[in-house]
């Protein structure tokens, strides 16, 4: 294969997998860090512009390099993120879902992520304050 061509398709998947992520933050059923890490790996062989991008973007950036860096999420965005799972599952489950089954998996799912996010190393509320002064 070309190298332009990998280049290009690398970029369009990195794309893609950046615009699941950032849905993955509205629609707690669809992973955002899988994603995420998915495009950081795929403009990483494709474009440094986009790579550095994705990893100063004011939004998200922070976020996947703490990640990639293995230096954890603060506890106050970790438990927003787990109230918004359980509100969003909870509410398919109760007005979006019928069968019993879907139900189940929903539920299953929303523990499965929990435990995900808890096990995540907390940042100290300090440290993750120093961590954003300094990335600015």
């Amino acid at each position: 294969m070309p190298e332009k061509l990998k280049r290009r398709l690398l970029i369009i998947a990195g794309t893609i997998s950046t615009a699941i992520g950032i849905m993955g933050i509205f629609v707690p059923i669809l992973p955002t860090t899988p994603f995420l890490l998915l495009a950081a790996a795929c403009y990483l062989r494709s474009s440094q512009k986009f790579y550095h991008w994705l990893l100063n973007n004011r939004f998200i950036g922070a976020y996947v390099r703490n990640y990639l860096q293995g230096k954890g999420m603060p506890l106050r965005i970790k438990m927003i993120t787990i109230l918004l799972l359980w509100i969003t599952i909870s509410c398919s489950i109760i007005f979006a879902v019928q069968g019993l089954v879907i139900r189940v998996i929903l539920f299953i799912i929303a523990i499965g992520v929990t435990v995900h996010i808890a096990l995540i190393k907390t940042t100290p509320k300090d440290q993750g304050e120093k961590r954003q002064a300094a990335d600015k």
